[in-house]
């Protein structure tokens, strides 16, 4: 279990909320990550504002460039020399597609895992250099590599070094180097991964040949890489990544279209997980299990047959990859059950004689989420030199761990959470120890649980798509810019089962305190041992992620497990701001009007009316507000019952009042064929008065539904031909007059329709009866919550 950290009542700035729109977390979100500045938001949600970093900026890119265009001008052969990670697979066939596209000679060669290991092995380097390589070029290596480059410079060839891994006391002799490790940590450099560097290169070369846009379609390899790399996504590194992104949505790479027909993904909604846990690890079992050179060819080919041999190849290999990363966490578990003192130590270290040195880096990262402690796993082979591979947690930095202990060590290399080394199998409990007291000095004598985020409070059935979609505008997630932890309370598990090809992970259904019951998946929730919040019936709080799914075409969301509390330990706040109000409660009275014009001569509170109410009140000369027209105010009367807790929460944390007075009166046009009625009268008015722009927030006040079932009854006329949705940019849709024709009844859409519906109609019923304490965390004075307070 994580040590939760609540959230924090952040101030956002004047002109932030409004320019960015949307959910009021959004604002919040964006303010706890350091954007406070209008001009810096729209840069970080919309790339087309960002102004990259020119390539200049790395050092060593002039004279980079000036060697590689000598190269070409002269015929000189350029040799390649990659890695075999994904990293390092896209940087490589970058660098070989780009500098063929500016008319070069390009030879490459990716180590084989098996035989050559990291970095470059010099009785492979020579044979390499023996067939006339005039230049050579690394990606994602060689900024230890002196032997090479000192080999490499005897024989004449220049060396120009691409690579992003930590620096070396001493630098190689190299013709030019380009790493962003040179730069400040500042940098909106900083964070490159091997491929992002070998991008920069080609930008620089593309725009001295005048040939600037070009540069634009390998962004898609660039995306590859960031992600499989785990780079940090800030700066220009989240900027390559959005826009490689919208390249791959728009895939024009045949090897990629292969192997999303194969993985069945649909490229037009592709999103960094798709990268990271269906694209990168199929890429990864070449290197990994095989020869990664074939993936340089898998990438840059335009002959489809040529793609689809080695997109089965890949399929093959990545399912091998599946089975023996399972096999080795399951052996990894036996170790630690057999020893458990293995624990107690800073840093766990395991090896076994039998464990592929391709697989141990997955498990390695595996078991470091799952104990929340540095993890080494070391792959011994009888008579040879053993190989390690190291992942790390948040506070401690391995790569600089794993260097002090050098002197046990016969080489290593990597950065902050993942490194990878070898030493002599008898010297593994020395390193073992000698690691282990390094990271227990990093993280302190006593290594306090890891943190875990928070985001904000939601209950389960408040999780409509359109507020998740919302929260996507923040994506990609990663690094830097980490998923939004939000938190249901409260929990008990109805039922799990396993699922998956290995019945690895779990599918738990969990029930709420108002009777909801929602699907959450646990992503390798099957190989704990210890399931106490699943086979108990005590009640818990589950923090979890969700996102937007169209699995199968179908629109939906999916909630992920990411830990739990037991409920009675939980500190109730909402969207950071604790909830610290006076609640009178007038629900159910014979005359409400006549208790709203009651209230009005007591003070002046702001009411919160929507739907066809808000005509009645004005004519009654009452000035009311819809959702989006709520402002501060010390005192609320909410006379329409809320859609749903989202919209209920969103407004009190808009208007942070003091009191608040229940009145709850339901509005009309609730069913399906009133509410198409009313909706499309209003879209109506908006093409032949707005030229047709209209917002989606606007017309889900002006019904009071939700945003999600505005949408959905759009989609229904417009499938009836009743409007054409011509755009939509930052939830507003511009609308034109549909092709009318008979109506069709769509009944997929119907059905969806009036689900949304029901669900609204239940939470009003829920509303309209339930306690107030159920309704509203915590108030100010706990009496006025009795049903029939006067106030």
């Amino acid at each position: 279990m994580r040590n939760w950290v609540e959230p924090h009542k952040v101030t956002i700035p004047a002109g932030l909320e409004n320019e960015v729109g949307g959910h009021r977390l959004l604002s919040q979100l964006l303010v706890q990550r350091g954007i406070t500045d209008v001009d810096a938001a729209r840069a970080f949600l919309d790339s087309q504002y960002y102004r990259p970093t020119p390539p200049g900026e790395l050092a060593g890119m002039e004279k980079a460039v000036e060697r590689i265009e000598k190269a070409i001008q002269i015929g000189e052969i350029i040799g390649v020399w990659g890695d075999f990670d994904v990293d390092g697979q896209t940087a490589t066939a970058l660098l070989v597609s780009a500098l063929r596209g500016l008319g070069g000679k390009v030879e490459y060669h990716i180590p084989i895992r098996e035989r050559e290991s990291h970095g470059i092995n010099l009785p492979r380097l020579k044979p390499f250099l023996d067939g006339g390589v005039g230049l050579l070029i690394t990606c994602d290596t060689g900024i230890s590599e002196h032997e090479a480059v000192n080999c490499a410079s005897k024989r004449g060839v220049d060396v120009v070094i691409t690579d992003h891994h930590e620096l070396p006391p001493r630098l190689p002799k190299a013709y030019a180097i380009l790493n962003p490790k040179l730069l400040p940590s500042s940098s909106p450099l900083a964070n490159l991964p091997g491929v992002g560097v070998a991008f920069k290169l080609v930008e620089a070369l593309y725009q001295n040949a005048g040939h600037a846009g070009v540069v634009d379609s390998y962004l898609d390899l660039v995306a590859l890489g960031i992600v499989a790399d785990v780079a940090i996504q800030v700066g220009d590194t989240r900027y390559l990544l959005q826009r490689g992104l919208d390249v791959l949505r728009d895939n024009q790479r045949v090897g990629l279209q292969v192997m999303m027909e194969l993985a069945d993904l649909q490229s037009a909604s592709l999103s960094e997980e798709h990268i990271g846990f269906v694209i990168a690890p199929r890429l990864n079992s070449l290197g990994r299990l095989a020869d990664a050179n074939p993936a340089v060819e898998f990438l840059i080919t335009q002959d489809i047959n040529k793609a689809k041999k080695l997109g089965e190849e890949l399929e093959s290999l990545n399912a091998r990859r599946r089975l023996l990363t399972d096999q080795v966490f399951q052996a990894a578990q036996t170790q630690i059950e057999k020893e458990p003192t293995l624990l107690s130590q800073a840093a766990l270290v395991l090896s076994h004689q039998t464990w592929p040195a391709g697989v141990i880096g997955i498990v390695a990262g595996r078991l470091a989420e799952r104990y929340q402690k540095p993890a080494v796993l070391i792959s011994e082979p009888p008579s040879e030199l053993t190989r390690g591979s190291a992942r790390s947690v948040e506070g401690c930095d391995i790569f600089e761990a794993i260097s002090s202990c050098r002197e046990l060590l016969t080489g290593f290399g990597g950065h902050s959470m993942a490194a990878g080394f070898s030493l002599e199998a008898e010297l593994i409990p020395d390193f073992r120890r000698a690691l282990s007291a390094v990271v227990q000095s990093m993280l302190g004598e006593v290594i306090s649980p890891p943190k875990l985020i928070i985001d904000g409070y939601y209950e389960l059935g408040d999780l409509a798509f359109e507020f998740v979609k919302e929260l996507e505008r923040l994506s990609p997630f990663g690094p830097g810019n980490p998923a939004p932890i939000l938190v249901s309370t409260g929990l008990t598990v109805k039922q799990f089962n396993p699922i998956g090809r290995n019945y690895e992970h779990l599918r738990v259904l969990v029930e709420d305190k108002y009777g909801q019951v929602n699907k959450v998946i646990w992503w390798n929730g099957a190989g704990w041992k210890s399931r106490d919040p699943l086979e108990n019936s005590e009640p818990f709080d589950l923090a979890y992620v969700v996102r937007t799914s169209d699995y199968r075409g179908q629109s939906d969301i999916q909630i992920e497990w990411v830990d739990i509390r037991p409920a009675e330990t939980a500190q109730i706040e909402v969207n950071g701001d604790q909830l610290l109000m006076e609640v009178h409660d007038f629900r159910g009275e014979p005359d409400p009007l006549d208790r709203l014009k009651g209230l009005l001569e007591e003070n002046e509170p702001q009411i919160w009316c929507e739907g066809l109410d808000r005509r009645m009140l004005a004519n009654l000369g009452i000035k009311s507000s819809d959702r989006e027209e709520l402002t501060k105010s010390n005192n609320l009367v909410i006379w329409t019952t809320p859609a749903g807790r989202n919209e209920l929460m969103a407004a009190i944390d808009k208007v942070s009042p003091s009191v608040i007075s229940l009145i709850a009166v339901e509005p009309q046009n609730t069913q399906v064929e009133p509410f198409l009625r009313y909706l499309a009268g209003l879209c109506k008015y908006a093409i032949n008065h707005t030229q047709g722009k209209v917002k989606v927030a606007l017309l889900a006040a002006a019904t009071s539904q939700s945003k999600a079932t505005v949408r959905l009854g759009i989609s229904w006329l417009e499938k009836s031909g009743f409007l054409a949705v011509m755009n939509e940019e930052a939830g507003e849709l511009s609308l034109a007059k549909g092709k009318q024709t008979a109506v069709d009844e769509h009944t997929y859409l119907l059905d969806q329709l009036k689900e949304l519906l029901a669900e609204t109609a239940a939470y009003r019923a829920f509303f309209s009866t339930a306690d107030v304490d159920s309704l509203l965390p915590t108030t100010k004075n706990p009496t006025n919550q009795l049903r029939g307070a006067t106030g």
